[in-house]
């Protein structure tokens, strides 16, 4: 008997005389009813009341906002798999600013740490919480863009916003890597003083395209 089989079979014995488990019952809402106009102004809310800063605007207007957020920025990356049409105008088109990442050509830790901005899309948003969710879908590229540079420029669609947790898990994909932010970084672990940019982007800006 190999080791694995030594250890699969400790196991099954150890687990022979286990009672079925219960049937657990979710009484709990897996919906909030609520329509868009509420969905957008509670989300805008909890972001705000998280620091983080919020736009509204139309789609078509989405590379405008990303072109004004990144006005100050000397490099920032996108995700390969990045909406095209929100790089579009003339601010953005051939930027030589602009750094690509892909899972084949990713940047290493340090050439992410000398980026000053990154911009993705997002998976889906809790309006109840002020949460984003990240999934890793092409948009929104590698964790690691999203936590080394200070500053996430992260467009949010209104038909991604759910109102409350249960109704944004039932739209992603449980096993993939998710990552769920609630405004910029942040601790106050440090004598109780609220320090910014600890382990992710200090600034987070949100673009919520209607």
């Amino acid at each position: 008997m190999s080791a694995r089989e030594e250890i699969l079979d400790r196991i099954r014995t150890a687990l022979k005389d286990t009672p079925e488990v219960p049937v657990i019952p979710r009484g709990y809402r897996a919906s909030s009813q609520l329509d868009e106009a509420e969905l957008i102004e509670l989300l805008v809310d909890r972001l705000i009341d998280y620091k983080a800063r919020v736009s509204i605007v139309d789609t078509a207007d989405v590379p405008a906002k990303i072109a004004e957020l990144l006005a100050g920025a000397g490099s920032y990356v996108v995700p390969a798999g990045l909406d095209a049409g929100w790089l579009t105008g003339p601010e953005l088109e051939q930027d030589s600013r602009r750094r690509t990442d892909s899972v084949t050509a990713p940047l290493s830790v340090a050439e992410l740490d000398g980026i000053d901005a990154v911009v993705t899309g997002s998976a889906v948003a809790v309006a109840e919480t002020g949460t984003i969710i990240l999934d890793g879908s092409p948009n929104q590229g590698r964790r690691a863009i999203t936590l080394v540079p200070d500053h996430h420029i992260c467009v949010v669609k209104v038909a991604d916003i759910a109102g409350i947790l249960p109704e944004a898990l039932g739209r992603i994909n449980g096993t993939r890597p998710l990552t769920m932010i609630s405004g910029p970084s942040a601790t106050s672990d440090i004598e109780l003083e609220r320090v910014e940019g600890v382990h992710g982007p200090r600034t987070l800006d949100v673009i919520i395209a209607r």
